[in-house]
């Protein structure tokens, strides 16, 4: 290790580790853009290997703390309505999207970025915070809160979510109670978190109505428009198809109804469709898209509100919040004939 005053590291102490020059680190450290991706890589990693923090800034703290909002990528209309959230709990922002840092350092390196710039806390969205995350963060007494994580954080991470599986058992019930009997889900991802919860809802609701599930009519796609374009494709196509799709996301169930209109079929009299977050385009689909609403802007809002307790030294209520979902019945489902 370099050698530095009373044990702690120091810029001069880094740079000289780094062979680089005092005011290239700064740049680095202040998120500066005009430094060479390799070098900038060099000084981050030194950053991590010695844990380095910053001095906490003279003067008076700032009224609105200044944090990161890190999104695993920023392309949809879900992280906007999360991110508006955020804005609005009385914090500052500075955003931040892992698939976008090209020539910048990704996967857990935006930890000691974060950390070396100097923000008052992070707020996480769909992602997962590795064991070796949550130490750094821990080392550095960061507060941190996550919104709708990959899986559960260890107990000692603050999280906000939905209550994912009232919502999917909400959904798939109201297609039960039209009639329907060929029932399929296109959920996201298998391993998140959100996703099967809202497939065990659905499960849940199939089992209560002594409907068998049928594992052809369980498939899984990516939260976005050609997930469930692809995966309705697929499912109209089985020689039994269904009668109804629970799409796990708004922007599923719009590919849904686009792959229902190539298909000839019409919404809702050949095909329901039930959506799931209640973006606010869904009321403006063709038809109308019945969905499941999920509180994306009230997570954000909540999600800033605990950052801001922990940025102000105090205990919250909770480490697990959970946001209650409800159903939004509209033209894309209809009774069954």
């Amino acid at each position: 290790m370099p050698q530095h005053q009373a044990g702690r590291p120091t810029l001069a102490s880094i740079a000289a580790a780094a062979g680089v020059s005092l005011p290239t680190v700064s740049k680095v450290v202040n998120g500066k853009t005009d430094v060479a991706p390799a070098t900038r890589n060099r000084v981050l990693a030194l950053l991590a290997e010695y844990d380095y923090v910053p001095l906490a800034r003279k003067g008076a703290e700032p009224e609105s703390p200044l944090v990161d909002v890190v999104f695993t990528a920023l392309d949809s209309p879900w992280a906007v309505e999360i991110l508006r959230g955020v804005t609005e709990s009385g914090l500052e922002v500075v955003v931040d999207s892992l698939s976008a840092r090209a020539g910048r350092p990704s996967g857990s390196d935006w930890v000691q970025s974060l950390i070396a710039g100097g923000r008052r806390g992070a707020i996480v969205v769909t992602s997962r915070l590795t064991a070796a995350d949550q130490r750094r963060l821990g080392r550095s007494r960061l507060p941190v809160v996550v919104i709708d994580p990959i899986d559960l954080p260890g107990p000692e991470v603050p999280s906000v979510g939905a209550t994912n599986w009232a919502g999917g058992m909400a959904a798939t019930e109201h297609l039960v109670e039209l009639g329907h009997r060929r029932i399929a889900v296109i959920g996201g991802p298998e391993a998140f978190l959100c996703s099967r919860a809202r497939i065990d809802g659905y499960r849940a609701a199939l089992d209560r109505a002594g409907i068998p599930a049928d594992p052809q009519l369980v498939r899984h796609g990516n939260f976005h428009h050609d997930g469930g374009y692809e995966r309705a494709r697929d499912l109209l196509a089985l020689s039994d198809p269904p009668t109804a799709v629970f799409a796990g996301s708004d922007e599923q169930a719009f590919g849904v109804l686009e792959a229902a209109r190539q298909a000839g079929l019409s919404v809702p009299g050949d095909l329901s469709v039930v959506g799931f977050d209640d973006l606010p385009m869904a009321r403006w689909s063709s038809p109308p898209l019945t969905t499941v609403r999920q509180p994306l802007a009230d997570m954000g809002r909540m999600a800033g509100r605990m950052l801001l307790e922990l940025i102000n030294g105090n205990d919250l209520a909770s480490q697990r919040v959970e946001l209650a979902t409800h159903l939004v019945p509209r033209a894309s489902t209809a009774r069954r004939t």
